[in-house]
Formats: C-alpha cells, structure tokens, sequence
C-alpha cells in the first residue's frame, strides 16, 4: 500500500511538472541569454582574460629573477699543454690537467631591463586590448538580442498562423456538418461532401505542418536564450503590439559598437606597427648573478674540505647593451606589412560607415511601409471576414454555391495571414531601426 501511495505522488508531481508553462516576455528572453548563452559568457572571459595579458606585458618591465643548479661529473679531464719555464723546467713542455672530476654550482641570476621600447608599446596596447574585447562584448551583446528579438516574433507568427488554420478548420468542419446533414436528406450533391471532406483533410494536414514549425521554431528560441529544450514556453500577446517609433535624425554613425570597434582594431594595429619599429631601437638591461660552488673528486654534496671538497662563492654584476645594425631588411619588410594592415582597416571603416547609413535608411523604409501595410491588411482581414460570413450564411440558405464558400474561405485565410506577416516585418523593420540607433539594450529594460 505504501509503494502504491509513493508512486501515486511521483507519478502526479511529474505530471505537474510536465505542465509547468514558463511564460516568456520579450524583456525574460533577452535578459535569459545575456546571462546563460554561451557567446556572452565566452565574451566575458575575453575580459577578463585581457587583464591577464596585461600582467604578462607588465611583467616583461619588472625583475625576472631565476634560481639555477648544476652537478657535472668528469670520468675524464681535459689534459692542457703549457711551458715548463713557468714551473721551473725551461725548454720542457708539461702536460696538465685542470678541474676536478666532480663539480657542483647553484645560484641565482637577475635581469632587469632598463630599456626596451617594445615593452612600453606592449603595455599600451595591452590596455587597448582589453579596451577592445569591452567594446567586442557589448557587439556579442546586441547580436545576441537581435538574434532573440527575430525569433521571438518568429514564433509568435507561427503560433497565430496556427490560430488561423484552427479556426479556420472549426469553421470548415462546421460547414462539413451542414453537407453532410444535407446529403442524408438529398438536399446536396456527394461532389459538394467529396470537396469539402478534401478540404478538411488539407487544412489537417497544414495543421499539423504548421505545429511541426512551432515546435521547431520555439526550440531555436530555447537554444538561442540557452534554456532547456523541454522547457515549455507561452508568449504574452501584449509583445506583439505595434507602436510608433520614431525618426528623429539619423544617428551618429562614430557611436556604433560596429564603428568604435574598427577605430579601436586601428588603434592596436597602430601599436603593432610600432612594436615592429621599436625593433631598430637599442636595449639595455642590468644583469646580476650570485653562485656558490663545490669542487672535488667526490661528488661535492655535503662534504668538507676535509674530503677534498672545496666550496667558493663568486658574484658577477653587468650591463647588456644590445643595437641593431642590420637585418637584411626583415624589420622593414614587416613594417610595411604592417602600413598595409592599417590601409585595410580604414577602407573597413569607410565601407562600415556606408552600411550603418545605408541600415537606417532601410530600417526607416520597412518600418514607414510596414505601418501602411498592416492598416491596409487589418482592413482587408476584416472585409474578408464579413464576406465570408455572409457567403456562408448564403449557402446555408441556399442562396450560393460551395465554390463560392471555399473562395471565401481560402480569402479570409489568406488575409489573415498577410496581416500577421505585415505584423512580423514591422517587429523585424523595429529591431533594425533601434539597432541603427545603437538602442538595441533598452529592449532588456
């Protein structure tokens, strides 16, 4: 009995569970994939990975110091020829051996550069770096709210395209009944039941096509706002309301994400350009070293001199000065490589200027045609509806022929599908138009 009763409980909170409907504004989706998508959070480690490279540009300026250890063992010396003058046999030549077979050094070493210009430029650019993939985040940031915003009103007309095939099936099934009343009385034709039967059949078949494409197009709305696939979604109709935007003057294009990225790419490969430079300035650095070492025919580790072993510390301080002079022209080459990187970029930024003026104009077209389309197919659904009411009402009496009833029918379909897709493209002609004005974030507000 108790198994019973735990299964009875499992079995209804799944039920619950699977009912469970996640109501999703426009604003929670958005807001859902800035937080849980993976470009945004990939954005955000590429910010925080810029400052990490500047603590490696930063540590290039600073001391690197180094510990170092040896133990060498010689199974042979090397024998040196020298005069025996010097050892009191003139005219004689002695055969010497120098080192000892075991010899062991530790130490440290510091070297502090004092002058490299590449370092200076590094940090710089560091920083412009950093700079960039700020500006790169808010970029990922607003594609990723254009990218949602479409398919977000991509699947709100699906769905009311879904509405309108339902509906539409009802009233056709309706005026199956009636053919079909009428046939058992004699009163019409089995061409007219054969028609109509076929026309339900057709509209099942779009229904169920279009429940397919619902299906399909809220999970790519799930995958672009990262939320589970089986999470169950519906979509307030109060999101799909048309409301006047307006124009004012066109933007300022140098305010665009897409424009302060190029300028800032221009700053950093000017920054490149002049680390290639600073290869035909000299560097100095300060080198310094400490060592300790041990020598003797055994191996040094722990022994005394009264094992043979003799330890001794020596130290060393210095300066490296390092000038270029020639390198077969490879700097220059890659100087010039770099001239034409910059020469790219400002033809980018030129042809970027002419695509964000040429976006504005577009989106100020879609959206002043788009009003006029939706006044002109919200009166023409509604024209439609009364003629097909009528027309069905004439059939019913007799009065009209099927043909004319399913031309009203298709019509009344039609029309309201033309002013769904009137509603889509000026929801899409907006989200351009606040994406020319760089407005795209008050969508999440």
């Amino acid at each position: 009995m108790k198994n019973r009763l735990t299964l009875a409980l499992l079995l209804l909170v799944t039920l619950a569970k699977a009912q469970d409907v996640t109501t999703l504004t426009l604003k929670d989706a958005i807001n859902y994939a800035l937080e849980n998508k993976a470009d945004a959070k990939s954005a955000q480690l590429d910010i925080e990975n810029s400052n990490y490279q500047i603590q490696e540009i930063r540590s290039r300026a600073l001391p690197q110091i180094s510990a170092n250890g040896s133990l060498t063992y010689n199974p042979v010396l090397q024998t040196t020829v020298i005069d025996g003058s010097g050892f009191g046999q003139p005219g004689t030549i002695i055969q010497a051996s120098f080192g000892q077979k075991w010899n062991s050094v530790g130490g440290i070493s510091l070297n502090q550069a004092l002058f490299d210009q590449s370092v200076f430029i590094g940090l710089k650019a560091a920083k412009s770096t950093r700079e960039f993939y700020q500006l790169n985040a808010q970029l990922t940031e607003e594609q990723i709210i254009e990218r949602v915003s479409n398919a977000y009103y991509q699947v709100y007309v699906y769905r009311e395209k879904l509405s309108v095939i339902d509906a539409n099936l009802k009233n056709t099934n309706k005026v199956k009944g009636i053919i079909k009343g009428q046939f058992d009385n004699g009163l019409a034709k089995k061409i007219d039941l054969d028609r109509i039967s076929v026309r339900v059949a057709n509209i099942n078949t779009q229904l169920i096509q279009t429940k397919n494409a619902v299906a399909i197009q809220e999970n790519v709305l799930k995958f672009y706002i990262g939320m589970a696939i089986d999470t169950k979604i519906d979509l307030p109709k109060t999101e799909f309301e048309v409301t006047e935007q307006a124009f004012a003057q066109k933007p300022e294009t140098t305010n665009r994400i897409e424009y302060l990225l190029l300028k800032k790419e221009e700053q950093l490969l000017g920054y490149q350009k002049k680390s290639i430079e600073a290869l035909y300035y000299p560097t100095l650095s300060l080198t310094g070293a400490y060592n300790y070492i041990g020598q003797g025919p055994e191996m040094p580790w722990f022994k005394k001199p009264a094992d043979k072993v003799y330890w001794s510390d020596f130290a060393s301080i210095g300066v490296n000065l390092h000038i270029p002079i020639f390198t077969g022209f490879g700097t220059r080459a890659k100087v010039r490589q770099a001239e034409i990187k910059l020469k790219q970029n400002k033809l980018k930024i030129e042809d970027t200027q002419l695509a964000l003026d040429l976006d504005f104009e577009n989106a100020k077209r879609q959206i002043e045609n788009s009003i006029e389309t939706i006044n002109i197919q919200k009166e023409n659904a509604k024209l439609a509806e009364e003629v097909f009411n009528n027309t069905n009402n004439n059939y019913t009496q007799g009065l009209a022929p099927l043909t004319d009833l399913l031309d009203a029918d298709n019509a009344l379909v039609e029309a309201q599908n033309n002013y769904t897709t009137s509603l889509l493209e000026y929801k899409l002609a907006e989200i351009q138009l606040l994406k020319t004005k760089g407005e795209l974030k008050t969508l999440t507000k």
